[in-house]
């Protein structure tokens, strides 16, 4: 019997053993002692490893969690989230306005093929309404220049969409030969993008000028078997107007590459060919389709062309710049030689350089071992001055448990906490802690094609029944705010003055009565003999949503409404539901961009299978608004329109805006920002949040103390 109880009792005592052991980490004080050097790391985690540490080419979280360390981009975004310089120190945004002589089309009562006097026609109205102030009269002092260019001919191959034939809902593209011979046209140098350039032109030259343009006038096809493209792609060769907005950049001077090599121009015109390269298959080819051709003016100026009016598109310049002396052809071509590889099959995704990056960035590339660490070390030639922290490790732990009790530990320097553990910690005198609201936010979301759905009375008064403030008190332990529309509740973009919907039941009622939903004698709502029913559905493994699900039908419940609800599986939800329009209502969030960019899920022609305007919101108002979004490059003009925007779907009701959650960061509280003087003075200041809640905009110069510093009261 002895024998069996040891034998009993060792699993146990090893089993303690062990978990003693899992649970011991070296406290940040003893690291500290043990170790000063402690000090001036930092440590993160993550529960995935990175991919592709190229800026071009990743698409995941790690990998631009570290690349973000790596390289700079030309801009970024500042505390306020407005665009700042970082290799470009500044920028010039203009436009350049091209359209072709219309010899079909009569001017002030005549036909005229001369574009010089189209030219003095125009400018003859700038200097008579150079004091106006109608929208023309802006137009028109807004031009810097009209020049004419003359008419040109010749040759080209340009490709357009062809039949199905795999019938997988993608045309295949067929090249075609055309000769052209076109007319002269004038380009108008604007001094800003003007979208109503054409429009308030129209004031001039006539409502048809640019619309009656019959640009095959002035094209041949090669080929007989294509006659009947010949519209199309002379539509593409000689469009009637063109909006040609372009950025010229500035760059900083004196910076420098990790292995000392400079940077200049030909570095970004490299890295935008490489992302424009098909064979490299960069993520980013979208974002930079928009461009019609970058110059280089000199070694520290580039000039951006773009195709058409895309405001969204100066954003994608806070991407980082690739070393073209590293990346390009002829050292890839040696790289793949020294391999054994072909030359020609072998592209940037395969180079070495994706797992040892040289960038411009705080922090540059020492070491990677997969599944376990990607470590940095400082910068100390970067052009904003070097970074406090020596350097930087990113260290890959797969169980959230573990994170946790590494952190608490000192093995681990912040803590993504979860929504419950924060009135905890928020007292707990080791930590600060740091929240903020997402960019993103949770709706339901209505089939405005059911008929149900098709009165806003009926979307508006499903918001009213539902008690949002309960949504936020119970479920996201108020680590959460409402919110009223689609933008980030944090940017300007979003109207702080709209008032979320109140909640409301004997309102909600009344405007269903108004529609003519009545209660019968079970206390149903009810018209025409049929129950005001419907089902809410939402997706699994998210215990949010299903208790959202919960507090809606039992809120649609109390004034009548016959709510039945469903949880399906996330592929099955997409597939079924979401992705073919087959639901009445669902619970669902969109995490969002900082620009204000929303026709993917706003915008009328988006609502087809597949698409994300899923519930078929259509409102040519909207419509209108969301073009004229991303086609405007004054902050103060987009800032306007979006809020019309917000205040129409805030009319319409197509979703019951929930909430904004917050995210929570908790640190210990030896970490502080050092700044230091010109002088050689040191100066510790408390880590605060930006006003968009942003607490690591200054992570460069964050250090980590020996002691706990002492901070005056806050006034």
């Amino acid at each position: 019997m002895a024998i069996k109880r040891i034998l009993i009792i060792l699993p146990i005592l090893i089993f303690a053993v062990l978990l003693q052991s899992f649970f011991w980490v070296p406290t940040y004080d003893e690291q500290a002692r043990g170790n000063p050097a402690r000090l001036e790391e930092y440590i993160t985690a993550s529960i995935g490893d990175a991919k592709i540490l190229n800026p071009i080419l990743n698409a995941d979280n790690s990998s631009s969690t570290i690349v973000d360390q790596v390289f700079d981009g030309l801009i970024d975004r500042d505390e306020n989230l407005r665009f700042r310089g970082r290799l470009a120190t500044d920028w010039e945004i203009y436009e350049e306005a091209y359209f072709y002589i219309n010899r079909n089309a009569q001017v002030q009562g005549r036909f005229i093929d001369d574009p010089a006097i189209i030219k003095e026609i125009i400018l003859g109205q700038k200097k008579q309404l150079s004091s106006g102030t109608s929208p023309l009269a802006g137009s028109l002092k807004n031009i810097m220049g009209i020049e004419i260019i003359p008419s040109s001919q010749g040759t080209t191959d340009i490709q357009v969409p062809g039949p199905d034939s795999n019938n997988d809902g993608f045309p295949d593209p067929i090249t075609v030969k055309a000769r052209y011979n076109s007319p002269p046209r004038l380009k108008a140098t604007l001094k800003e993008v003007d979208q109503d350039f054409f429009k308030n032109m129209r004031s001039i030259l006539g409502d048809t000028y640019f619309d009656s343009f019959s640009a095959a006038d002035y094209v041949t096809l090669a080929e007989d078997d294509k006659k009947d493209m010949l519209a199309i792609v002379a539509s593409e060769i000689l469009p009637a107007i063109e909006h040609n907005p372009v950025i010229i950049f500035n760059l900083r001077k004196g910076v420098k590459f990790h292995d000392g090599h400079e940077f200049d121009a030909g570095d970004i015109k490299f890295t935008f060919e490489s992302i424009m390269e098909s064979r490299n298959l960069s993520p980013r080819i979208p974002d930079y389709e928009p461009v019609k051709k970058l110059e280089v003016i000199d070694t520290h100026k580039i000039k951006v062309v773009y195709k058409r009016l895309y405001s969204p598109a100066f954003g994608t310049w806070a991407m980082g710049i690739l070393p073209e002396h590293l990346l390009h052809s002829e050292k890839l071509r040696a790289e793949a030689e020294v391999k054994g590889e072909d030359p020609e099959q072998y592209t940037m995704r395969d180079a070495d350089f994706n797992r040892r990056p040289v960038g411009t960035g705080p922090f540059r590339f020492r070491e990677w071992k997969s599944d376990q660490y990607v470590v940095l070390d400082r910068y100390d030639d970067y052009w904003e001055g070097a970074p406090n922290y020596k350097s930087y490790t990113f260290r890959i732990v797969p169980d959230l448990l573990t994170q946790e009790m590494e952190f608490y530990g000192g093995a681990i320097d912040s803590y993504g906490v979860q929504p419950h553990q924060v009135a905890r910690l928020k007292n707990d005198p080791s930590y600060q802690n740091f929240s903020g609201l997402s960019f993103g936010y949770t709706y339901i979301g209505y089939n405005m094609r059911r008929e149900l759905f098709k009165d806003k009375r009926v979307r508006k008064a499903l918001g009213m029944a539902i008690d949002i403030d309960k949504i936020i008190k119970y479920v996201m332990y108020d680590e959460a705010e409402p919110i009223t529309g689609p933008f980030v509740k944090q940017t300007d973009y979003y109207d702080q003055t709209i008032q979320p919907l109140p909640y409301d039941p004997e309102g909600a009622l009344e405007l269903l009565g108004q529609v003519g939903w009545r209660k019968n004698n079970e206390g149903w709502l009810e018209k025409d003999g049929k129950r005001l029913a419907f089902t809410l559905i939402t997706n699994g493994g998210n215990d949010l949503r299903k208790s959202i699900l919960a507090i809606a039908q039992d809120s649609w419940k109390k004034i009548g409404i016959d709510v039945k609800t469903d949880i399906v599986e996330w592929t099955v939800f997409l597939g079924k539901h979401v992705n073919t329009g087959n639901f009445d209502a669902l619970i669902l969030g969109w995490s969002m961009g900082i620009d204000p960019d929303l026709y993917q899920i706003w915008h009328s022609s988006q609502t087809n299978p597949q698409q994300l305007n899923f519930v078929g919101f259509k409102n040519q108002e909207a419509d209108d608004l969301i073009v004229k979004v991303r086609q405007e490059y004054n902050y103060d003009k987009q800032v306007e329109y979006c809020h019309e925007l917000h205040r129409i779907i805030v009319d319409e009701q197509p979703y019951t805006f929930l909430y904004v959650g917050k995210w929570t960061a908790v640190m210990d509280k030896k970490i502080v920002v050092m700044e230091r003087s010109p002088t050689g003075e040191e100066t510790i200041k408390k880590i605060t949040p930006t006003k968009t809640g942003n607490y690591s905009f200054y992570f460069n110069k964050w250090i980590k103390l020996a002691e706990r510093p002492v901070f005056e009261p806050e006034q």
